[in-house]
């Protein structure tokens, strides 16, 4: 029966890919989008790092356009900028919640690219902790598993 099931769900996810995963699309820019503003900046890195992150994902790739993310990516940063933006955000992230573990682990990890220009501020470790509960994920384990590139303006001695 396995075997049956993993062809099902392989051909499931091809399928979805050739029609584009709309939850998967909106659960990793609003993740990101959700990053980038906590700090309350908006630096082109960090969008640039969003969407790449985004276009890593071969469902997700297939499906969309850069365009087209950009543009969904610009809405998600638009519905952050406000409480009620965020919490529509967190609900598009908790959406895909019931997938496999590897589309939720890299939504997770995305966000956590985005946040690691200079090191990951208390800010967004807090918006990284929103995430990992929205996706029932390990924050503490896939952190430590892909590490941080630095702390924050750590000053040389």
């Amino acid at each position: 029966m396995s075997l049956i099931h993993e062809l099902l769900t392989h051909f499931r996810q091809t399928v979805t890919a050739y029609a584009g995963d709309e939850a998967l699309m909106q659960a990793g820019v609003s993740a990101a989008a959700n990053v980038i503003v906590a700090d309350g900046e908006v630096a082109g890195a960090e969008f640039e790092t969003a969407l790449a992150g985004v276009l890593a994902s071969p469902i997700i790739e297939k499906g969309f356009d850069v365009l087209m993310l950009e543009e969904a990516l610009y809405e998600a940063i638009g519905r952050a900028r406000t409480r009620a933006g965020r919490a529509d955000n967190l609900r598009r992230v908790a959406a895909i919640a019931g997938r496999p573990a590897e589309q939720r682990e890299s939504v997770f990890l995305v966000a956590a690219d985005v946040a690691d220009h200079d090191g990951i501020a208390d800010i967004e470790l807090a918006a990284l902790d929103e995430i990992a509960v929205a996706l029932i994920v390990d924050k503490a384990q896939l952190l430590e598993a892909v590490p941080v590139r630095s702390t924050r303006r750590q000053v040389l001695a």
